[in-house]
This record gives C-alpha cells, sequence and structure tokens, in this order.
C-alpha cells in the first residue's frame, strides 16, 4: 500500500501560496491556480490592489488612533472644567464646541441620536387616516403626499423617519390632527446615539471657517 505524499503549504505574501515549492494564487472559488497560469493583467491588478488596500488599512488604523486621541484629551479637557467649575461644556445632548483663543480653530463635537417609533405610531396613523378620509378632496396634495411618504403604505410596518418629522412641522387645527402629533412624539424612543467630531480653520476672526476634512470623498 502506497503512502500519499505530505502536502506542503506555504503563505509567501502577494496572494501567492506555495505547494511542495511550486508557486499558486488562489481565484475567488477557492481553487489554486498555478502562477504560470494567471493572466499578467490580472496578476498586475491584484498587486495595484494588494498596494492601496495595504495603505488603506495603515489610513485606517491611523484615523482610528487619532479619534480615541481626540476624544481622550477633550474628554480630559471636560473633567477638568467640571472640576474648577462644577460644569459641563455643551448643551443636553451633549453638542459642543472647543476654539482657540485667536478664533481661528475649533473643534466641534455633535452627538447624533437613533430614534425609532413605539406603537403609538400606529394609533397617529389612525387619526391622520381619519382626518384624511374626511377631509377628502379638500385636503391640500402636498400634505397627502407626505403622509403617504412617512408611513410608506407601500411596504407594511415601515416609515420614512424624515418625513414623520416633517408632519410635525404642519399646522394642522384638527383635534384629531394635534392628537396624532401628541401620539408620534410619544412613539419616538432614543435606541442610542453616536458622536461625530469636526474640525475648521480660518485664516483670520471674521473670516470663513474651512472644514479641515478626513472624509476621503471630500478631500481636495
Amino acid at each position: 500500500m502506497n503512502e500519499m505524499a505530505a502536502v506542503i503549504l506555504e503563505e509567501v505574501g502577494d496572494g501567492v501560496t506555495l505547494v511542495n515549492g511550486k508557486k499558486y494564487m488562489a481565484d475567488a472559488k477557492g481553487a489554486l491556480v498555478p502562477l504560470e497560469n494567471v493572466k499578467p493583467a490580472d496578476k498586475l491588478e491584484d498587486e495595484t490592489v494588494r498596494k492601496i488596500m495595504h495603505f488603506a488599512r495603515e489610513l485606517s488604523d491611523q484615523i482610528a488612533r487619532f479619534r480615541g486621541h481626540t476624544f481622550t484629551d477633550l474628554g480630559e479637557f471636560d473633567a477638568l472644567l467640571e472640576q474648577e467649575y462644577g460644569a459641563r461644556k455643551g448643551g443636553r445632548k451633549g453638542n459642543r464646541t472647543y476654539q482657540t483663543i485667536d478664533g481661528c480653530m475649533k473643534v466641534q463635537v455633535a452627538v447624533s441620536e437613533f430614534i425609532d417609533f413605539g406603537p403609538q405610531l400606529q394609533v397617529a396613523k389612525g387619526l391622520i387616516d381619519e382626518c384624511l378620509n374626511e377631509w377628502a378632496a379638500d385636503a391640500r396634495p402636498e400634505i397627502r403626499a407626505v403622509i403617504t411618504r412617512a408611513f410608506n403604505t407601500d411596504k407594511e410596518g415601515q416609515v420614512n423617519r424624515s418625513e414623520i418629522f416633517m408632519l410635525l412641522r404642519l399646522e394642522i387645527e384638527d383635534e384629531r390632527w394635534k392628537k396624532a402629533m401628541e401620539a408620534i412624539r410619544d412613539a419616538m424612543r432614543v435606541t442610542g446615539s453616536k458622536q461625530y467630531v469636526r474640525f475648521y480653520e480660518r485664516d483670520r476672526p471674521d473670516g470663513q471657517w474651512r472644514a479641515v476634512t478626513i472624509d476621503l470623498a471630500k478631500a481636495s
């Protein structure tokens, strides 16, 4: 009985694997393709993507470290401020702005809340439907459009949050409408929040602020 020869695999980098001393590259299906059978254009594309991804990962790690250091520095400053004056910087939601003495640089922290809606939203929809049915042809088409988009009636259970907030801005005196708006407010639930930090600078105190862009799509 012949014993099967041992297969020796070794990763040599750049997507190349040595199998018993011979070079292969894995395709998208996981199959090993002999390196000499890989088209030069495909190999060049592979090398280009791997090079870019190497720098992208390094930059992503650097940005993550920078974000961590930024919030640590601001947190330490807030703690000193609270210790000194017994108050924290910022409003009720945690939005706050830090600025240099010359007024030419500032760091803004914005807190974005994630909002979901409870069962009261269905009560609100019922009241709004009553209003629409009674108003019939007298209802302005733009109001009907906002309501349709807000509750997204084509997809059961799904709502458009921005359009829901548009409803709250409409001035309608019908008592059922007012109760519906109250039900919408009661339905709102903050399910979480996230902090965003933004950086700005200008050449002089009365100049226009320019964002210091870290977003790759917006970088000049």
